[in-house]
């Protein structure tokens, strides 16, 4: 393998920055812009492993995933406190749970005389999105 070209490189990393965001998000004009960016490419097949832009997909999806944890990062909190965080963002009541919970389980949890036991923190956490971590 010969020296790399830094002058090419510089180049042509230039006139691929000015269509495809590869540097750290720190806006969220940028943020908007990385997104529908990767949502073109998956419309243009980059997400099949085999195509030609794969590896830009993901380079730009960790990119847009690294914004993400570091904009989005819930606050440090009780798990009864994360649950209500959720469920006011996802505008959420108790009963829209009981597919989860019984409701008298979800309102001991909110109320504070019950906790979360394992397996409903793994449903609630496939429910959110979100590690089971979250609330243990």
């Amino acid at each position: 393998m010969g020296a790399l070209d830094i002058g090419a490189v510089t180049s042509h990393y230039k006139a691929l920055a000015r269509l495809v965001p590869l540097k750290a998000i720190t806006r969220e004009s940028d943020y908007r812009k990385a997104v529908a960016a990767l949502e073109a490419l998956l419309d243009a097949g980059g997400g099949d492993e085999r195509h030609p832009l794969a590896g830009l997909v993901e380079a730009l999806g960790e990119v847009i995933e690294s914004h993400e944890a570091r904009a989005h990062r819930l606050p440090e909190s009780s798990p009864k406190e994360a649950l209500t965080f959720l469920m006011q963002q996802h505008e959420l009541k108790q009963a829209d749970l009981a597919d989860l919970a019984p409701q008298s389980t979800i309102s001991a949890v909110l109320s504070g005389k019950r906790g979360i036991s394992k397996q409903l923190a793994a449903k609630l956490a496939a429910r959110f999105g979100v590690s089971a971590a979250v609330f243990v």
